[in-house]
């Protein structure tokens, strides 16, 4: 069995087709050009997405300018608000598509290391000592008289109010 970040074992049944591929959790990297997701139907609607989110946030930010030149003194801050928000906006868009790239040439995120070397590399997840134990269990309330009461009331309470609620299904 495998921790996550150790080396998978000889055992391991290899990938044959695509169905088999898809069906395991671990991203693959991908044959041929990486970039051509980059033109999927999926990636194009975002692209325009981001491109319309960008374009309007800019437009708002001229919009609130010209306001704040025709005396309005709370636009001045959405002058600048707006193109700052666009700017976040390609930031971000721009990091999902490095992160996708690393992603499907199967590079760690964190590290930007190849997935197989950083788990040959960075051996146990866990130091020493830490893992998994079992945790003792609770001991035996059956003989404490305060706790039998308490769930006997709690039962007592139960019974009272089972099928008061039929109305309201």
């Amino acid at each position: 069995m495998e921790t996550p970040g150790s080396a998978p074992s000889p055992e391991a049944a290899p990938v044959t087709s695509a169905t088999d591929a898809a069906e395991t959790d671990a991203p693959t990297a991908a044959a041929g050009p990486v970039w051509r997701f980059l033109v999927e139907p999926r990636w194009l609607g975002w692209h325009l997405f981001a491109v319309v989110a960008a374009w309007g946030m800019c437009w708002l930010g001229d919009w609130q300018f010209r306001r704040a030149m025709a005396g309005n003194g709370l636009s001045w801050a959405y002058t600048f608000e707006w193109p700052l928000f666009a700017i976040f906006g390609i930031v971000f868009w721009a990091r999902t598509i490095r992160d996708e790239f690393r992603d499907r040439r199967g590079l760690d995120l964190a590290t930007g290391k190849k997935k197989d070397e950083l788990a040959v590399e960075s051996g146990p997840v866990l130091p020493d000592g830490i893992g998994t134990r079992a945790i003792e269990r609770p001991g035996d309330d059956a003989d404490d008289a305060e706790l039998a009461s308490y769930n006997a009331y709690l039962a007592k309470l139960n019974a009272e109010v089972k099928g008061h609620n039929k109305w309201l299904r």
